[in-house]
């Protein structure tokens, strides 16, 4: 693992990661909370994590665990305010947000699932858990 590798983990990433420990997200989870990591997030990310967290039947969580979960998690990241910018191309307007976290944070990745950001990879350093883990795991 490069030294000072600095990346945004999206929802979907961090949720996987956290519900399938074994699972790639997983894996980097894993390797952000062994400091092999340095991760930057925002509010809003948390904010999706605690929402989404409580419907995965496999998480066995109260909604108070849930909450210092994620509060915990403010602990171990980077936390930055996403940039403000809009970006046109962008499909899904929800996703403006978690691409202003990386523009914000000047992240050498964003980890993503989402095919919205996905699409815009090649103005962005947005990339699959599984493509980061080939390259980086």
């Amino acid at each position: 693992m490069k030294a000072g590798l600095r990346v945004v983990l999206d929802t979907n990433v961090l949720v996987s990661g956290l519900a399938y420990p074994g699972s790639v997200p997983g894996r980097i989870v894993g390797l952000w909370r062994d400091g092999g990591l340095e991760v930057a997030l925002s509010r809003y990310i948390l904010d999706e994590v605690a929402r989404v967290l409580p419907r995965l039947a496999r998480v066995e969580l109260s909604a108070d665990e849930i909450r210092d979960l994620v509060d915990s998690l403010i602990f171990l990241a980077d936390m930055v305010e996403p940039d403000g910018e809009k970006d046109a191309e962008l499909r899904d307007s929800a996703d403006q947000q978690v691409l202003g976290t990386l523009v914000a944070s000047r992240a050498d990745y964003l980890i993503t699932g989402d095919k919205d950001l996905l699409a815009l990879r090649e103005r962005y350093p947005v990339v699959t858990p599984a493509a980061f883990w080939e390259k980086h795991g």
